[in-house]
Parts: structure tokens; C-alpha cells; sequence
């Protein structure tokens, strides 16, 4: 038989949850610090309404790639033609 949670083991596991979500972010912004110092960006007079353009753009670019390696591959692979270069084999005939 499946044992009852109480209200506080649920509250702990929340607030597990919780500092799980918030170490989460923290690593995901000094990742993303990281790179902006990296590249130079971070030292750039770019207002932050650009940043988030910028960022935008790029995560656009980024999903735009998932969705293609998605299709590739739910697409099933054709196998070439026998002469292996997409044209169709010929055939002698020599009679």
C-alpha cells in the first residue's frame, strides 16, 4: 500500500525543489557571464533592450537547428539508387 506524504515532507520537497531551480539559474547566468565576458560583449555600450534582441536572435538561430535535426529525424533515410550518385543504373542491352 502506498504510504501517505504529509504536508510537510511535501513542503520540503518544494522547497527543495525550490533551491534546485534557484542553483539552476545561477549556474545558467555565470554560463551565459561567461561568454559575454569572453566574447567581449559584456565590455561593449550596448543597451540591454539590444541584448535582448541580440539574444533573442541567436536563440531563434539555435532553435531553428532543433527543429531541423527533429525532422531529419522523423524523416526515414531513402537509400541512394544502385549507381550510388542518384542517377538511375543503366542497363546493356545487348540483345
Amino acid at each position: 500500500m502506498a504510504t501517505k506524504s504529509s504536508i510537510s515532507d511535501i513542503d520540503a520537497q518544494i522547497e527543495k525543489l525550490r533551491e534546485r531551480r534557484r542553483a539552476m539559474i545561477a549556474k545558467s547566468a555565470e554560463r551565459f557571464a561567461r561568454a559575454a565576458t569572453k566574447s567581449g560583449l559584456a565590455e561593449m555600450e550596448i543597451t540591454d533592450e539590444e541584448v535582448d534582441r541580440l539574444v533573442e536572435e541567436i536563440a531563434a538561430r539555435f532553435r531553428k537547428g532543433e527543429k531541423k535535426e527533429t525532422d531529419r529525424a522523423l524523416v526515414s533515410p531513402r537509400r541512394p539508387a544502385t549507381g550510388g550518385t542518384g542517377a538511375a543504373a543503366e542497363v546493356a542491352h545487348d540483345g
